[in-house]
This record gives C-alpha cells, structure tokens and sequence, in this order.
C-alpha cells in the first residue's frame, strides 16, 4: 500500500514538474497563436502584446469562429456595432466598411479591430489597466457609471470592488493570463515555471503524455 503510495506521488510529481516546463505551457497552456499579427497591430497602436494576446485567450480561447449569445464575434468577442465604430474612427471607405464587417471571424481583421479597441481604451483610462479590461467587457459607459458613483481614480486597481461578477472574473482572468505570458515569452530562462493546479483545467492531460 505504502510503495504504490509512494509511486502515485512521483507520477504525479513528475506530471507536475514536466507540466511546469515554459515549453510544455507554450503549447498547452499560454500558446501564442496569430502572433505576428498580435505584435503588429499592438506596436502600431501601442497596446501590450501580451495583454492583448491574453484578452484573446480569455474571449475566445483562439477561436476565430467564436461567437457569443449576445453575437460578439471571433478572436477578439468583438460586437458588430463596436466594429462599425471602430471602422468609422479608422476612416475606413464604404467599401473597406462593409468587407470588414462582413468577415469580422477573419483573424486579421479581428485583431487589428480588437488591438485598436485596447489602445482607444487604453487612452479614454488612462492606462490602468483594470479599468480597461472591465471597459472591454462591460461597457466604457458602465465602468464610467461605477467610477462616478463610487469616487473611482484613475489608480483604481481593487477588482473585487468591481460589481459585475462576470466582469471582476474577466479582469482577474485576463491579468492572470498577461502574468504568465509576460512571463512566458519575455525571458529565456528555461527553468520550469510553477503553475496553479486550476491551471490545469486549460491543458488536456492525455495531450501532455503523449
């Protein structure tokens, strides 16, 4: 009883330790999919590259066909209407208007809306980034309400003060996910990198062995 005990433990040590290796995480967990395209349109409109990749993961888990109940669409969960206003403030013609909105699912297209959407955020908040994510979620007009009403600063950065609950998930999410990836892809260290067990719940188990 006691040695498959003790077995149990080191399978499942190594489980752990071999799940913990950056390189496992990169193409279980924290993978970086359409990434020239992430870093393009985050560098041309000055948006963090891993917070926008992780608003991705956490919309639509990088799928390009994702669409909501409430009919966001694609990579970045992005609501036809707020695409069309995003096409009308990038001066795009007619012609340019229509095709965009109708292939909203195309992943060029979406990411280059979505990092825009960031940056026009990023500006309206002044950077903090809390404020922002719960914009993207909830509505600028919503997180403009919640501010008024409870004497928010720009400094705000308590998220379970935020009093959607959907929301103040989204934001932790998302923050949560920029950690790891900053983490990820900004360093070359290759030690292994601990993770949290409900991490796990992102990575299918039987894919890692084999």
């Amino acid at each position: 009883m006691i040695k498959k005990l003790l077995m149990s433990c080191v399978v499942i040590f190594a489980i752990y330790f071999f799940i913990s290796m950056p390189s496992v995480q990169k193409k279980f967990l924290y993978p970086f999919p359409y990434r020239s395209t992430v870093e393009n349109y985050s560098a041309r409109w000055n948006v963090d590259k891993f917070l926008a990749i992780s608003v991705m993961k956490v919309e639509s888990n990088f799928s390009k066909e994702a669409c909501s109940r409430s009919g966001a669409i694609g990579l970045m969960q992005i609501m036809p209407e707020t695409a069309a206003w995003i096409a009308y403030q990038l001066g795009e013609t007619p012609d340019e208007y229509a095709e965009d909105l109708e292939h909203l699912n195309n992943p060029e297209i979406n990411i280059r809306y979505g990092t825009w959407y960031l940056s026009e955020l990023k500006e309206e908040f002044k950077g903090n980034e809390v404020l922002i994510l719960a914009a993207y979620n909830a509505g600028r007009g919503n997180v403009r309400e919640w501010m008024e009403k409870n004497n928010w600063s720009y400094d705000f950065s308590d998220v379970d003060k935020i009093p959607y609950a959907e929301t103040r998930d989204y934001v932790k999410r998302v923050l949560h996910c920029r950690k790891k990836y900053a983490k990820l892809y900004s360093s070359q260290d290759l030690r292994p990198t601990p993770i949290a067990l409900h991490e796990l719940k992102f990575a299918r188990l039987s894919n890692l062995l084999h």
